[in-house]
């Protein structure tokens, strides 16, 4: 700005770090006001330089040591909600890709990070799901072992990865063992081991597995492997239609007391096979509390997703577990069982059959007189009778 008598004010320009000062007569105070621009200008040099913007300088980032790192990482993982959460940290930058894949990371990743989609199956995915389960996963491991086993068709592979699970006492793994052992999955019919299920049955239900619980009890109560006890096992049964309430309770706390009358009521529904007698113990589902379906495993959703996108068999003449939670496949024509009362539907286990029962096969049941393989085999199980008679399990009454 030019005065009057002729002087220029000093211009400055911060964000330019441009001093322009007229040549002419500069008194004392703009003197002053030129040195105080230039010390600013070296703080400002000084403070870019330090700075990650300004380049050459080093980020606050990279001063922090792996150790901690790799500790925030491990919190993150063990707390992924899905696989984006943990993937979109590995593409953050190359640090993070290279400390997220440390083998102790991939050993606290939660079941929810391996929830992949069968659509976005790849040979990635395998790598890294492998990847979890050689760092000490057990999620990865049972996760991965169910692919392998009922997906790619690779059984030993697929087996072992559940067993190491097992060893590591992860419950669903024990009784994923215990149903291929009770319907001799991967082999023949020779080659069921009831003694084996019962015993990985019993470690799942001492696990807390409701599943595996209901499963022994019933196990007990038709002699299906070990010696019958039926006061024992109508106690085992009672035991895991409480703790299948409680879970669904402790899940969802807040909605309680709005919940709590919508199961309490009654909601009868026809029963047609009551011509049958069963020595079974009704669900608590069925007979005043409605409570929702328990939340399926992610393995079991992929195992879902994958036979879908496929006709829904891997092969045919195969059938597919008729609960839509559960995803297992036949490795043999005939190895499940259907309902011998309506002859529509087959399950992998008792457990599986008691959940569809439930929620959708109670309502749908009606008797049929006759019916047969379509090779002339008979296929059936009898309702209410558990394990007993014929080898299988009891569809059409659930626990009742």
């Amino acid at each position: 700005m030019r005065t009057r008598r002729g002087f220029c004010y000093p211009k400055v320009n911060v964000g330019m770090e441009i001093f322009s000062v007229n040549a002419g007569v500069v008194n004392k105070r703009g003197r002053d006001v030129c040195k105080e621009y230039s010390g600013l200008r070296k703080r400002i040099k000084m403070s870019s330089a330090a700075s990650p913007a300004g380049g050459g300088g080093s980020d606050f980032f990279d001063s922090l040591p792996d150790d901690l790192v790799v500790c925030i990482l491990c919190k993150l993982s063990s707390s992924a909600s899905c696989p984006a959460d943990f993937t979109n940290v590995l593409i953050t930058c190359k640090r993070l890709n290279g400390l997220g894949l440390h083998s102790m990371v991939l050993s606290k990743a939660s079941p929810k990070a391996f929830a992949i989609k069968a659509k976005n199956w790849s040979e990635s995915t395998h790598r890294f799901l492998k990847q979890c389960a050689d760092a000490g996963n057990v999620e990865a491991c049972y996760t991965l072992g169910m692919i392998r086993f009922y997906c790619l068709q690779n059984r030993g592979s697929g087996a072992s990865l559940m067993a190491k699970a097992a060893i590591n006492s992860h419950a669903q793994a024990l009784y994923s063992l215990a149903v291929i052992q009770f319907n001799g999955s991967g082999g023949s019919k020779n080659d069921k081991d009831l003694r084996a299920g019962v015993a990985l049955c019993a470690r799942a239900a001492f696990l807390g597995h409701i599943d595996a619980l209901r499963e022994l009890g019933h196990c007990l109560q038709d002699g299906y492997g070990v010696r019958q006890n039926i006061t024992e096992g109508r106690r085992f049964l009672v035991q895991a239609n409480a703790r299948e309430l409680a879970a669904v309770i402790s899940s969802n706390p807040a909605s309680l007391t709005t919940a709590t009358r919508s199961w309490l009521t009654w909601n009868p529904l026809p029963h047609h096979h009551r011509h049958v007698s069963g020595s079974g113990c009704p669900l608590l589902s069925d007979f005043g509390c409605n409570v929702p379906a328990p939340e399926a495993h992610p393995a079991s959703r992929f195992l879902a997703e994958w036979f879908a996108e496929r006709s829904g068999s891997p092969s045919p003449g195969l059938r597919m577990c008729s609960h839509a939670g559960c995803g297992r496949t036949e490795t043999r024509r005939h190895e499940f069982r259907r309902c011998s009362v309506c002859g529509m539907v087959n399950y992998c286990s008792r457990a599986c059959q008691a959940l569809d029962w439930k929620l959708r096969h109670k309502a749908e049941c009606a008797p049929m007189e006759r019916w047969l393989e379509e090779d002339g085999e008979v296929d059936g199980v009898g309702a209410g009778g558990g394990h007993g008679g014929v080898e299988g399990v009891v569809a059409g009454g659930g626990e009742s």
